[in-house]
Formats: C-alpha cells, structure tokens, sequence
C-alpha cells in the first residue's frame, strides 16, 4: 500500500541536501533558469489573481525567503554596524547581488539600500515599472529576523524603469 506524502512545507531544512542530490551538477544554476522559473510563475499569477495579489504573494514569499536566510546564513548577534557589511558580504558571495548603503539613520533604522547586478531584474529590458517585489520582502524578512521589528521596504528605481541598479527605501512599519 502507497503511503501519501506529507506536504513539503517551507523551511531552510526541506530545501534539501545539494550534495546528495546534486553530486555531479552542484548548487549553481544559470541565473536564466532562475528567473525563467520566477518570471513564468509570476505571469500565471497575475493572470490568475490580478497584478496586485502577484506582487503581494512574492512580498509574502520573499519575507518569509529572507527571515530563513537571515537565521541559518547571518549572524544575528552582531551589532548593527558589523550587520551591514556582513550582509553585504554574504548577498555576494551567493550572487544576489551587490549591496551598498546609500543613506542610514540609525536612531529610526530609515534607510535606503541599493543592489547592483540584481539576481531578479539585471539586464532585463527597460519597461518602466518596479520588478523587484521578492526583494522588497527579502529585505523586509532579514531585517526583521535580524532586529525583531517590522519593516516596510518599496522599491524606488529599478533596472526595468531604466536604472542600472535598484534601490529600495526601508523604514520601520507601525504596528
């Protein structure tokens, strides 16, 4: 008798084990893969449930994304001006992206960060709108993870309104 399978629910645990599964292709894939799987997903959402509920879900899906990645791939004990770099450092080393501050206030954590050679939207043709929704939740999922507090982050420009980098601006959320 088949047993059925329990749901894969999301946790950095159930993304598996890459080098058992993956012994001769490793854990690197194209960037285009990546985004060929973002990008069809996204398109059939937005068919099916409108623009609006699509950018919510990738929000929802990219905060959830980055509070995991904040907890096993940060460390969150560091004090919030070693944070930074540290952050920095790491979204590089897994290639998704160049992070710099551009502006930072400490005392209300306003801020705003920008990313260079973006993983979803670097080098996609100009269209005029904001591209970036799964890192606005990505940012806002380490930040709170990291700080216990919530954010908001917006996407302001973006490498598909024209710009060669995107650049989020980050505030606390009231709760």
């Amino acid at each position: 008798m088949r047993q059925s399978a329990k749901p894969l629910f999301f946790s950095w645990e159930n993304l598996g084990d890459l080098e058992v599964g993956r012994p001769q292709l490793g854990d690197m894939a194209p960037v285009l893969i990546y985004r060929l799987l973002q990008y069809a997903l996204k398109a059939v959402l937005a068919q099916k449930l409108g623009v609006a509920a699509t950018k919510e879900i990738f929000i929802q899906a990219g905060r959830l994304a980055g509070e995991e990645f904040c907890r096993e791939v940060l460390d969150c004990d560091l004090p919030f001006e070693r944070f930074f770099p540290e952050l920095a450092r790491k979204l590089e080393e897994w290639k998704i992206g160049l992070l710099q501050i551009e502006d930072l206030q400490p005392e209300t954590l306003e801020m705003t960060l920008t990313v260079a050679e973006d993983l979803d939207c670097s080098g996609l043709p100009v269209c005029h709108q904001t591209l970036c929704d799964y890192d606005e939740g990505f940012l806002a999922g380490i930040l709170s993870s990291y700080t216990g507090q919530e954010f908001q982050v917006e996407e302001i420009s973006c490498w598909a309104t024209g710009d060669r980098i995107c650049r989020f601006k980050i505030s606390k959320k009231d709760v």
